[in-house]
């Protein structure tokens, strides 16, 4: 019987850690989304765009940029839908 609950307790134990990790992997899609989502606002209001390559910012087309967001932006949201068929 005190193998049964010790069973038991590990497997919510698993599963309070796969929940865990779920939400936190959530909340960094969403934090994601919005950076990005703000980003491509910004991209809208301003004439002159740059991007930030290793430890530089260079002077980039706001198309060129506008595609890049848009790319990370569907990555994210794969992630998303991958992290929640998993749990």
């Amino acid at each position: 019987m005190a193998s049964d609950a010790q069973d038991k307790i590990n497997e919510l134990q698993v599963a309070e850690q796969a929940l865990q990790s779920y939400l936190q992997q959530k909340q960094t899609f969403q934090a994601q989304k919005l950076e990005i989502g703000s980003a491509l606002k910004e991209l809208e209001d301003t004439d002159s765009a740059y991007k930030i390559v290793g430890n530089i910012m260079v002077k980039s087309s706001k198309d060129d940029l506008k595609k890049d967001l848009e790319s990370k932006k569907e990555l994210v949201e794969i992630g998303r839908a991958s992290c929640r068929e998993r749990v």
